[in-house]
């Protein structure tokens, strides 16, 4: 058995408050790093970068879908990567694994898409085995290279104004562990989560939290949103 003190009841919850103290206070300053995140510099995107998708090929701003954000998330399913072309790599599996339903971060304006080398008809198989939804590109260009992702994933976030698409945040190495989330993407975003808790720069949108949480089936209006979760 493993050297582990065992107490009761009443001295675990006061063990467990006093834990909850710093853990409130790594909520705080998490909450602060995202809010220093939205006031980060823009960077332009002036170097037009070529994909390919499952319609043909496409360019950054088509990544986007419509949609103000984009996030990119720069796996490793390539030739001469292990477990190619069955699998893309182990890291990048997990991660591509605990990726939650997309249609949430849609419903902030914002598109997570992954990117690779394969090729498309070897991703659509690999996804279908997977059980994977996201979409997923090709990357024809120098798109993993300018961007910090040719030799090791990363994720990076875009913003466009118009058709003029720029750079605003990036994290890689063990910052992509906590990637998967609603909320971890919409942290590293220009415009956060938007919700009006936040402390975000004068103008940027904002709503109150629950009003636009919904079923991920139902964004297209076919039931309404709002309300809490407990609410009844």
């Amino acid at each position: 058995m493993m050297n582990v003190k065992t107490v009761s009841p009443a001295e675990w919850e006061e063990a467990r408050l006093r834990l909850l103290v710093k853990e409130k206070e790594l909520t705080r300053a998490r909450d602060a790093l995202a809010a220093e995140r939205r006031r980060m510099p823009w960077v332009a995107v002036e170097k037009p970068y070529g994909f390919e998708g499952p319609s043909g090929t496409v360019n950054l701003l088509d990544l986007f879908e419509g949609r103000r954000q984009l996030i990119v998330y720069r796996a490793f399913f390539d030739p001469g990567v292990e477990g190619f072309p069955d699998h893309a790599c182990k890291g990048c599996s997990l991660v591509a694994d605990q990726v939650a339903h997309v249609s949430h971060l849609n419903a902030r304006n914002t598109t997570l898409a992954f990117a690779s080398r394969g090729t498309q008809p070897d991703i659509a198989r690999m996804k279908a085995r997977m059980g994977w939804t996201m979409p997923w590109y090709t990357i024809t260009s120098d798109f993993d290279v300018d961007f910090g992702v040719g030799e090791w994933h990363g994720t990076n976030a875009f913003i466009r104004e118009g058709d003029q698409v720029f750079r605003t945040y990036f994290v890689n190495d063990r910052g992509d562990e906590t990637m998967g989330s609603t909320w971890s993407y919409l942290d590293i975003t220009a415009l956060g989560r938007q919700e009006e808790w936040e402390d975000s720069p004068e103008g940027y949108p904002q709503s109150a939290p629950y009003e636009w949480w919904n079923w991920h089936d139902a964004y297209d209006g076919t039931e309404k949103p709002g309300g809490s979760c407990c609410s009844g």
